[in-house]
C-alpha cells in the first residue's frame, strides 16, 4: 500500500504513526507543537482522533455503569471526552502545520460527518478498534477508495473478516493492525500482545499489510512485530508523561519514541537478503575458524597419503582441502614434499 508518496511493503522501512489523540489537552498550540516534536523524534505521521463527545459516547449510558479505568477519571466519561476532543475548527491549522513540518496528517474519524470533512484532507483513514462493528462507518470509509488502517483490538477473527470484506469493496490497500485494547498502562499488558496473531493475519490475508497498534510501555513488542512482518506501527505520543489527561501516562515521549525508531532501523538493517551465502565480512572468518587437512608428519614426493598421516586443524587457507574432502586425499600420491603441519592443496596431488 501507499500513504501519499510513501510505499509500504515488507521491503520498506517501517512506517511510524504518532497518535497525538488527546495529548493536546484541548489547546491548539499544544497540538501544533506536538506535530513538530513527533516529527523531530522520527515519526512519519501525526495522527489525531476526530470525535465529538455527543457522537461517540452516551452520557446516560456511562453515568449508569462503572467500567474499567474510566471509572477512576476525575469527571464523567462524557465530560472527559468533550474536554479532550479535537475541535474541527482546528483542522486547517493542523493540516498546514503538518505540511510545514513535512509530516503526514492523518485522523481517525469517529462519525460519518468526519469522514466527509476529512476525505479531501487525508491520504489514508485509520479506523479505531472500537468501531470494527460499526459497519455504517466502515462502508462510508470504503467508499472514499482511500487506503485504510484497521485496528483489531478486543475483536474476533470473524468480526475482522466481516470488516475487511466491507473495506475491500472500496480498496485493496488495507493494513490490519494487531492490537490489545487496554489503556491502563499495566506492565502485565505485554502478556496479552499476542504477536503471533500477525502470522495468522498473514496466512489469511497474504496481500494485505500488517501493523501493530501498541499501548504497552516501551517498544519490545514493536520490535517483535516488525520481525513478524508488521510495517506500520502506531503508538500514542505526548511530550510529557506526567501531565494530567487520559492518554499521557501510557504514551511515548520524544526520547522513548526516538529510541524506538532508532532500534527499529537497526533491526531492519539486520534483515538483509533471503539467500544464505558467505558475506564479505565473513571471508576472513572462513580461514581462521574452519579446519584444513594437515600433515601430522613430513611427507616426501611420490609417497602415498594414509589416513594416519592426517589431522584437522585451523586455519583453512583458501583453496586448501578441508575435512569434508578427506576421501579425496587418502590413497593419493604426493608430487612434492610436504612439511609437518602443512595444509594440502589440489596441486600437491598426482
Amino acid at each position: 500500500m501507499k500513504i501519499n508518496n510513501t510505499k509500504i511493503s515488507k521491503n520498506s522501512p517501517t512506517y511510524f504513526i504518532a497518535d497525538i489523540a488527546s495529548s493536546h489537552d484541548g489547546d491548539i498550540e499544544r497540538a501544533k507543537d506536538l506535530i513538530w516534536v513527533c516529527k523531530e523524534a522520527g515519526a512519519d505521521c501525526a495522527k489525531f482522533q476526530h470525535f465529538l463527545a455527543d457522537k461517540i459516547v452516551s452520557d446516560y449510558g456511562f453515568r449508569n455503569m462503572k467500567i474499567s479505568h474510566q471509572a477512576s477519571w476525575d469527571d464523567t466519561v462524557f465530560n472527559i471526552y468533550k474536554k479532550y476532543q479535537t475541535p474541527r475548527s482546528w483542522t486547517q491549522e493542523l493540516v498546514k502545520t503538518c505540511e510545514k513540518a513535512k509530516i503526514e496528517f492523518m485522523t481517525t474519524p469517529y462519525d460519518l460527518e468526519a469522514i466527509e470533512i476529512f476525505d479531501n484532507l487525508v491520504n489514508c483513514f485509520k479506523i479505531g478498534s472500537g468501531d470494527i462493528t460499526y459497519f455504517q462507518l466502515l462502508k462510508k470509509i470504503s467508499e472514499t477508495k482511500k487506503p485504510v488502517i484497521l485496528s483489531t483490538g478486543a475483536s474476533t477473527m470473524d468480526e475482522i473478516d466481516q470488516a475487511v470484506k466491507i473495506l475491500e469493496s472500496g480498496t485493496e490497500e488495507i493494513c490490519i493492525m494487531q492490537c490489545n485494547t487496554n489503556y491502563t498502562g499495566s506492565i502485565k499488558n505485554i502478556n496479552f500482545q499476542n504477536l503471533n496473531v500477525l502470522r495468522t493475519f498473514e496466512k489469511k490475508w497474504p496481500k494485505l499489510t500488517l501493523g501493530l497498534s501498541d499501548h504497552t510501555a516501551g517498544h519490545s513488542s514493536v520490535l517483535g512485530a516488525i520481525s513478524f512482518g508488521a510495517r506500520i506501527i502506531e503508538k500514542h505520543f505526548t511530550d510529557d508523561n506526567s501531565r494530567n489527561g487520559p492518554d499521557h501516562s501510557f504514551s511515548m515521549n520524544p526520547k522513548s519514541w526516538k529510541l524506538m525508531v532508532d532500534n527499529a532501523r537497526e533491526l531492519e538493517s539486520s534483515f538483509g537478503i533471503h539467500e544464505k551465502k558467505v558475506e564479505d565480512n565473513e571471508k576472513e572468518t572462513i580461514v581462521v575458524q574452519r579446519r584444513s587437512i594437515r600433515f601430522k608428519c613430513s611427507k616426501k614426493a611420490d609417497e602415498i597419503i594414509e589416513l594416519a598421516d592426517l589431522e584437522f586443524l585451523r586455519p583453512c587457507p583458501e583453496n586448501s582441502f578441508n575435512p569434508m574432502h578427506t576421501k579425496k586425499i587418502v590413497g593419493k600420491k604426493l608430487i612434492r614434499d610436504k612439511k609437518k603441519g602443512e595444509e594440502i592443496y589440489p596441486e600437491d596431488l598426482d
